[in-house]
């Protein structure tokens, strides 16, 4: 099966500040995809019924209906993953937003190549079935095969080194923190310190020669970041 190509995958934006819509779509229509617009929570649910986004960002201060009930009832409607993007920046907010279904968090003012970044990541993460290898950089991921491949050699990795490894490729560019590598690579119930992360990035930088760390890179004070072009 060949990828979708990006004029194929449609992005929702939902936001009530015009400004903010028109540079998103902006950026990502320069960017090769479809995108749509809502300005309304109710707005933004008929339409997505109608061309079902693959992806769908979304504000959550909307008039009448806030955008935690919408991502709620289009989780229920149908398969989307969604990006909040919103000026509210309380954990309690973040905790609220990825509890009633939302697959990331960015708070305003955003970076637009950081949006980018997380759009991609979520189109390789949550949909899998698009792609036989995912190509990201002079790294390719084989599923099927459970390879790792970098510029053009098979990497001997064991199950945790290509989780991680593959983890770290599908949010390529954005920085990921220890705790958050430790849920989705190792699980909820493992209750190892978060030094095991170090650990296993030596191990992968080893693996592709990345003494300088120029491709994994240590963000100070948060975790890591691939780096993959």
């Amino acid at each position: 099966m060949n990828p979708l190509t990006k004029g194929q995958i449609t992005i929702l934006v939902v936001d009530d500040e015009k400004s903010i819509i028109d540079f998103i779509k902006m950026g990502l229509e320069s960017e090769g995809y479809i995108v749509y617009s809502a300005f309304d929570g109710n707005e933004a649910i008929k339409l997505a019924e109608e061309i079902n986004p693959h992806i769908v960002i979304l504000d959550i201060m909307l008039p009448g209906m806030d955008g935690y009930e919408v991502c709620s009832r289009l989780k229920r409607l149908i398969k989307t993953s969604v990006i909040m993007l919103t000026a509210r920046d309380d954990v309690d907010d973040r905790v609220k937003g990825l509890d009633i279904g939302a697959d990331d968090y960015m708070a305003k003012p955003f970076s637009f190549k950081e949006l980018l970044a997380r759009i991609n990541a979520r189109i390789r993460n949550s949909y899998p079935e698009l792609y036989d290898i995912v190509h990201i950089g002079e790294f390719s991921i084989d599923d099927g095969a459970h390879e790792i491949t970098y510029c053009g050699n098979t990497l001997e990795l064991p199950p945790t080194q290509y989780n991680l490894l593959r983890f770290l490729l599908i949010n390529n560019g954005i920085a990921l923190s220890k705790a958050l590598i430790l849920e989705k690579v190792w699980g909820y119930d493992f209750n190892g310190e978060e030094n095991i992360v170090e650990v296993y990035i030596r191990y992968l930088r080893d693996k592709i020669e990345d003494n300088e760390h120029n491709i994994i890179k240590t963000v100070r004070g948060v975790g890591y970041k691939m780096v993959a072009q």
